[in-house]
Order: C-alpha cells, then sequence, then structure tokens
C-alpha cells in the first residue's frame, strides 16, 4: 500500500486487516449452531415480563412510549430495542412533611416543620400526603423525582396556607380549613406540572408553637375550651328551660282561660236565675217570699238532725216508726 511514504503504511504495516486483529471463531465447529440458537432463544425470552395486580407497566421503544400494560404477563421486545417502567398505580403512597417515621421513632425535622403564620407567629406543622398515581405515562416522564417534587410542594403549599392564617385557628378551630386548602394548592400545582397525580389527603399531625412558649399556649387553649365548654352548656341549658317555660305559660292561659268562661257562665247563669225570680215575685210576692224561704229552710235543716212535728197531730210517732227516736230525746 503506497501512501506517498516510500511504499510504506503510515500504520508501519504494507498491509492493515481489522479482520487480522479480530478474535478468530469457527462457527462451523460443532455444537456452534447450538449455542447460537441458544443465546438468540434466551434474548428473546427475556421479553417477557409480569406485571402486579397493583401495578402498570410502560413499554418505551427506543425512548418512546408505545404502550401502557396492565397486570398480568406481557411480552416486549428485548433490550435494547425495548425498556419497560412499572409504578403502583392502585396504592395510595404517604409522605412526611416536618417528620420522619423510623424504626426507632419518630424523628422532627425542623426546616421543614417551622414556619410563620399571618399574625407574625411561629408555629410547628407536621402533616403527611397521600396521594395516588392516575396517568402512570405523565408520573413517570413529566415530573423528574416526583416525590422529591411533592415534598417541596407541600412546603411550598402549607406554608403559603399557614400565612393566611392567625395562630389561634391553625392550633385549634381552622384545621379542618387548613387541610383542604393545602389540599387544593397542592393538587394545582400538580395539574399544571401534569404530574398524573391525585392527592386524596392531607391530615396535619402535629400543630404546636415552638418549645420555648408551649406551656403558654396550652393554657390559652385550656381557657378557650372551657370558655367553649360553659357556652354549650349554657345554650344547652337555654333550650331545656325556654321550651318548659313556654309550655307551662300555654298551659296557664288554658287554665285562665277555662276559669273565666266557667266564671262567666255561672254569673250568667246566677243572672238568669235571679231574674226568673224577679219576675216572679212581681208577680206574686207573698207567694215568692214564701217559697223562698221554704227553699231555704230546707237547705239549711237537710244537713241539721233536727225533727219538728206539728203539735197538733196524734200518735204519729208509730206511724212513722219515730217512736225510738223520740224516746232516744229526739227534738
Amino acid at each position: 500500500m503506497n501512501n506517498g511514504n516510500g511504499g510504506q503504511s503510515p500504520w508501519g504495516d504494507d498491509k492493515f486487516d481489522l479482520k487480522d486483529k479480530l478474535p478468530k471463531m469457527n462457527f462451523n465447529a460443532p455444537g456452534a449452531s447450538v449455542i447460537t440458537i441458544v443465546v438468540i432463544v434466551a434474548w428473546l425470552a427475556s421479553g417477557f415480563f409480569i406485571v402486579k395486580p397493583s401495578e402498570q407497566a410502560v413499554v418505551k421503544r427506543f425512548g418512546t412510549v408505545v404502550k401502557v400494560v396492565g397486570s398480568g404477563p406481557s411480552y416486549h421486545l428485548p433490550y435494547p430495542i425495548d425498556s419497560v417502567d412499572k409504578a403502583e398505580v392502585t396504592k395510595v403512597h404517604r409522605l412526611e412533611v416536618g417528620f420522619r417515621t423510623t424504626r426507632s421513632g419518630t424523628k422532627s425535622l425542623p426546616q421543614e416543620s417551622l414556619m410563620l403564620t399571618g399574625d407574625e407567629n411561629i408555629v410547628s406543622i407536621n402533616l403527611s400526603v397521600q396521594y395516588k398515581i392516575t396517568d402512570i405515562t405523565k408520573y413517570l416522564y413529566n415530573v423528574h423525582d416526583v416525590e422529591d417534587a411533592i415534598l417541596d410542594i407541600t412546603e411550598s403549599a402549607i406554608r403559603e396556607v399557614a400565612g393566611r392564617e392567625k395562630i389561634d385557628d391553625i392550633l385549634t378551630s381552622g384545621k379542618n380549613r387548613i387541610q383542604t386548602e393545602t389540599q387544593k394548592e397542592i393538587q394545582a400545582i400538580l395539574n399544571k406540572y401534569e404530574a398524573g397525580i391525585q392527592i386524596t389527603a392531607v391530615q396535619l399531625q402535629d400543630v404546636e408553637p415552638p418549645q420555648e412558649v408551649v406551656n403558654a399556649f396550652k393554657d390559652v387553649a385550656s381557657a378557650r375550651e372551657d370558655k367553649n365548654r360553659y357556652i354549650n352548656e349554657a345554650e344547652a341549658y337555654q333550650n331545656e328551660v325556654i321550651p318548659r317555660a313556654r309550655a307551662e305559660a300555654a298551659t296557664m292561659l288554658q287554665q285562665a282561660e277555662g276559669y273565666q268562661q266557667e266564671k262567666v257562665a255561672r254569673a250568667e247563669g246566677e243572672t238568669n236565675r235571679f231574674e226568673s225570680v224577679l219576675k216572679s215575685y212581681r208577680a206574686a210576692p207573698a207567694v215568692t217570699k214564701k217559697r223562698l224561704y221554704l227553699e231555704t229552710m230546707e237547705k239549711v235543716l237537710a244537713k241539721s238532725d233536727k225533727k219538728i212535728f206539728d203539735s197538733n197531730i196524734k200518735e204519729i210517732t208509730p206511724i212513722l216508726g219515730l217512736d225510738k227516736a223520740m224516746s232516744g230525746g229526739a227534738k
């Protein structure tokens, strides 16, 4: 090979052949074809894979997504043509912010938990976030390191929500509202990122002021609880007493109305009877006087043991069976 250098190759040889540098393989040797077939079959068999019931799998061909596979056995072209990524889509995943649960207990992370409230107080908030994968393709490829992203987003969201609230509300009655607003904030940011994730719950685990003032805050919270308890007891007493007083008042009114009607009816009856007697008296004064006298005496003597007889009548006691009464001193 002549390259203008006195007929010598620049490599120091008259002729360079790559084949001479490769190891010699004799494909005609006994068993070589069998080994080749076994290798090819093993390579093709490496494309079989199984997806668990809780998982989905994404098959990529030269880096491009070609299909999403559900649970069960499946097949893809062997590496390096196809590759498979899996994720648990039915499982509820959980992340902790402000603390970590370990085998030895709970470890606090002040750099995550301490934040400023709307009234410029410092509060420590530990919370957990639960989420599910709704779109495995977006989950795997739209956001790098999804768990770290959710952690950062959650920190940002809870700090924003806490910054709008007063510490008293955070420690007492505002917890449910804070959980709901934080969940909405996290979900809105993840939707912008198209992360393929649904936040199912945000739960405040521990909410307390810094340790230096925790006793004072506990006293305030205790006093507030006592106040609410007293208010509830007073309202319960009010709800019990007022209806009972109203019922008693209604009963008294009904009784008074009944008494009024009774007295009016009796007075009217007596008035009518008096007018009737007056009418009779005007018609026959002597007879009416006698009748009234007799009626009055009848009423008076009906309650007495005295017996009055006409002295002109003789032998009346045996007839009336009053002989024993007369002998006993009856008058």
